[in-house]
């Protein structure tokens, strides 16, 4: 089995409609494949009390009466999972020098009740730091496409969304550009692949920047 110092931790973030959940599963099986000890998980809804939370916001989307959430609730609610997330799932399996690939992480807060909900960045960025206790990942692969085409997307292919999904274009426009001023101020630890290419050339595109990542590790 190939062998790391340390654990290696890999997230995808990108929009609704980019892929990223389906090049998850695509990355962690090549992996495996290379013979590394892999762990794949997501968030919210990685730990029983991440599906719960997950569980608020689908309910929210199918009952047309409940009222909406704020966006500071929005943000504890992924705060707390993410919490209990790092303490029982991320931060052992990198202790045992197992390779997790996580679908969102702190990005997708910041992007997506920073950046879409116009909540404080910085508040953002605090409560993140609290929840992880200063874990951040190794390499983040940010599937990018156009919102109209990632939700179109979404939609002929049955994705369920939430109520977060359900909001309007220009929030979702937002989100995206919060999610590339994020990756652009990141530096080399951030890889941005074009989700609008065929499944196949964003996974090698994905692979690619995993290989440079890991020879960073070993350097």
């Amino acid at each position: 089995m190939p062998s790391l110092d340390r654990g290696l931790f890999i997230v995808l973030e990108g929009g609704d409609g980019s892929g990223k959940s389906t090049q998850a599963k695509r990355l962690a099986e090549a992996l495996q494949s290379q013979g590394f000890d892999v762990v794949l998980t997501q968030e919210p809804a990685g730990t029983r009390l991440g599906k719960l939370v997950k569980s608020v916001f689908e309910s929210r989307h199918a009952d047309a009466d409940a009222p909406p959430l704020a966006a500071k609730t929005e943000l504890f609610l992924f705060e707390a999972a993410r919490s209990d997330h790092v303490r029982t799932v991320i931060r052992p399996a990198l202790d045992a020098g197992r390779v997790v690939v996580c679908d969102r992480f702190t990005d997708s807060t910041l992007a997506y009740q920073g950046y879409g909900r116009g909540l404080p960045l910085d508040e953002v960025r605090r409560l993140n730091e609290i929840a992880t206790e200063g874990l951040a990942p190794d390499l983040v692969l940010l599937f990018d496409v156009p919102p109209d085409v990632g939700l179109a997307r979404a939609d002929s292919g049955g994705e369920k969304r939430d109520s977060i999904g359900q909001e309007s274009l220009g929030f979702h426009r937002r989100v995206r550009e919060g999610f590339l001023e994020i990756a652009r101020a990141g530096g080399e630890r951030y890889a941005v692949i074009d989700a609008a290419r065929p499944i196949e050339e964003a996974a090698a595109a994905a692979w690619a920047a995993v290989e440079r990542a890991m020879s960073r590790e070993r350097a």
